[in-house]
């Protein structure tokens, strides 16, 4: 794991909630699994543009941190699937939060995006 160069300051709650589940994938995968989605090979066809790597790194970092659980099944194939722990629950109106709020604010972006790109034209 990561081995990090500024320590963690435990008294910042942001600092605590960005290091768990800020990236741009994590909140993804929580959407995800919470929808039923829980091997992943699912997971990469669910969510447009990640790579394998990105995915196992991200899925790896949020069982570490207890968010996930991980049961791999004793059959040939080995099967995996993840399913959101009791503490990833409490994450979830986070991510529902954000959710919302970056489906609302799509449209803006949008046109923010288009008149910049007008502007170089």
């Amino acid at each position: 794991m990561y081995q990090r160069k500024i320590p963690l300051d435990f008294e910042c709650g942001t600092g605590i909630a960005i290091e768990v589940v800020l990236s741009k994938w994590k909140f993804c995968i929580l959407q995800e699994i919470e929808r039923g989605i829980s091997r992943p090979k699912d997971l990469m066809e669910a969510i447009p543009g990640i790579t394998k790597r990105v995915l196992h790194d991200q899925l790896k970092q949020l069982e570490y941190h207890g968010i996930l659980k991980k049961e791999i099944y004793p059959e040939v194939p080995p099967r995996v699937e993840y399913a959101i722990t009791e503490l990833g629950q409490t994450a979830l109106p986070i991510t529902k939060a954000v959710h919302a709020w970056g489906l609302e604010f799509g449209p803006k972006l949008k046109s923010i995006l288009q008149a910049e790109e007008e502007k170089n034209i």
